[in-house]
């Protein structure tokens, strides 16, 4: 297994959700800490989405592509967005938070499974990232940054608007997910009838 530069950096970013979460919790641990805490969650989330789009340009700029990078990649993504939304949905638990959580989080799941089963099959280029599923990542990022901030400005409810960009991500989300069900439909379909 070869340790690229771009692995590194995914690896790195693996290492910042622990991070977030004592971070986000510091104030239980510290009260002084709670004037700042969310700040810094939100930065040290925007620090891991940063690493996330630095490691695939250096990875495609440079060839330095390799499997267990290919792996982990999309693993770090999934477990950077679950993790956030379970901080998110703990603190704020209500039930547009907890909804638009459980798509996002659901959709990983039922995609990641679907991208499995058609690499099984051999036809895993017909899923491959489409361009609604790159502005999907990047609306999460921004809604999950804004919510993280959570901070509240004089006439800018800022929380509300990260729940309302949360909302947009949750339906983009369904969006990309039917995107790629229809894109393996005809394996789907030819599995059924034995043609696969």
């Amino acid at each position: 297994m070869r340790l690229t530069l771009p692995t590194i950096l995914t690896l790195f970013r693996i290492f910042l959700l622990p991070v977030i979460v004592v971070v986000f919790y510091l104030p239980e641990l510290h009260p002084a800490s709670a004037r700042w805490s969310n700040i810094a969650a939100a930065g040290v989330f925007m620090l891991a989405a940063a690493t996330d789009w630095l490691d695939g340009w250096i990875a495609r700029r440079f060839n330095m592509t390799s499997a267990f990078g290919a792996f982990l990649d999309p693993v770090a993504d999934k477990l950077m967005v679950a993790v956030a939304l379970m901080l998110l949905v703990q603190q704020n638990p209500t039930p547009v938070m907890a909804v638009t959580s459980a798509i996002i989080v659901g959709r990983e799941i039922s995609i990641s499974a679907l991208r499995e089963w058609m690499a099984e099959i051999g036809q895993r280029a017909k899923v491959g990232v489409a361009w609604v599923g790159k502005l999907k990542t990047a609306m999460q990022v921004v809604a999950i940054v804004v919510c993280l901030h959570q901070r509240d400005v004089p006439e800018l409810r800022l929380y509300r608007i990260g729940e309302g960009l949360l909302i947009v991500a949750a339906v983009l989300t369904i969006w990309s997910a039917l995107v790629y069900v229809r894109a393996a439909w005809p394996a789907m379909r030819d599995a059924d009838s034995g043609k696969v």
